[in-house]
């Protein structure tokens, strides 16, 4: 059987408009689209991350207040702050405050971490070790052998 022939890529609508970049521009990791951060995430914290991509220096630190960021994204303040807690959660960002108890401070994008190695279901609860064997095709009184 002969190898199916290898597609060029498809042509953009409009190729003569190709998009590059001019002054300063911001990173986003292609890793949080293909590793499924972007669902764990949610639009106001995905939102928050590409703001803080956006404002950030050559060192990942941006420095815009919690009230400057719900004004540009044109969400409530309470949006933003819950936001900021998924992101500090999820290990994507660090914060340090101007003062002792602030609220606004350095923002700092972090790599982006590997994958949990914990697996959730469609509802979001944490599977079972038994849950996630039967999802690899092992059923309990039935072990398979490795070849």
């Amino acid at each position: 059987m002969t190898p199916a022939p290898k597609r060029s890529p498809p042509t953009p609508p409009r190729p003569g408009l190709e998009r590059r970049p001019r002054g300063a521009f911001g990173w986003i990791e292609a890793q949080l689209l293909h590793d499924g951060w972007l669902a764990d995430l949610g639009p106001h914290a995905a939102a928050v991350l590409v703001l803080l991509a956006l404002a950030a220096d050559r060192h990942g630190a941006s420095f815009y207040g919690r009230d400057r960021m719900a004004g540009v994204l044109g969400v409530p303040r309470h949006d933003v702050d819950v936001a900021l807690e998924r992101l500090l959660r999820l290990d994507l960002v660090a914060f340090r405050p101007w003062r002792t108890s602030g609220e606004d401070g350095v923002w700092q994008l972090l790599p982006v971490p590997p994958r949990s190695i914990v697996q959730r279901s469609a509802a979001g609860r944490e599977l079972t070790i038994a849950e996630v064997l039967r999802s690899l095709g092992f059923h309990q009184g039935s072990p398979q052998t490795a070849e």
